[in-house]
């Protein structure tokens, strides 16, 4: 899940297929982003962004953000962390970036954030792999 603040102060945030580890020096990610997606403009805009790792019993949060619901972070935990990135609760890890540059690829833009904080917490990942989850282990 990728997630950042709104034009507006309001938390916005993304159900990302992917995303990768670029560099370890300096700590860079990638993730890519339809153009058409509600959520592009926003990752545009924005100086710093967080990826929220799902942990494996985390596939109706996974779902929700990758759907068409009006008000995504109705209802479930998050918080605000002190560079205000709303940040998912009970993940199992969180990366805070710095936006480093784009990059215009087919449809989709490519953002590549630099590293500049997170925290882990316990579990196994959620994993998406030919259409469907998978819970890091059984499968």
């Amino acid at each position: 899940m990728v997630t950042t603040a709104g034009p507006d102060g309001e938390p916005v945030g993304m159900t990302a297929n992917s995303f990768t580890s670029v560099s370890l020096e300096p700590p860079l990610v990638s993730v890519s982003i339809d153009r058409a997606a509600d959520m592009h403009a926003h990752l545009l805009r924005a100086s710093r962004f967080a990826i929220n790792v799902l942990e494996s019993c985390q596939e109706v949060l996974s779902r929700r953000f990758a759907g068409e619901h009006p008000d995504r972070f109705e209802g479930i935990g998050y918080r605000w962390n002190d560079a205000r990135l709303p940040i998912l609760t009970s993940t199992l890890a969180t990366i805070e970036c710095e936006q480093h540059t784009t990059y215009a690829a087919g449809d989709h833009t490519i953002v590549i954030g630099r590293v500049v904080g997170g925290e882990t917490g316990e579990g196994r990942p959620l994993l998406y792999y030919r259409g469907g989850y998978f819970d890091g282990i059984t499968g």
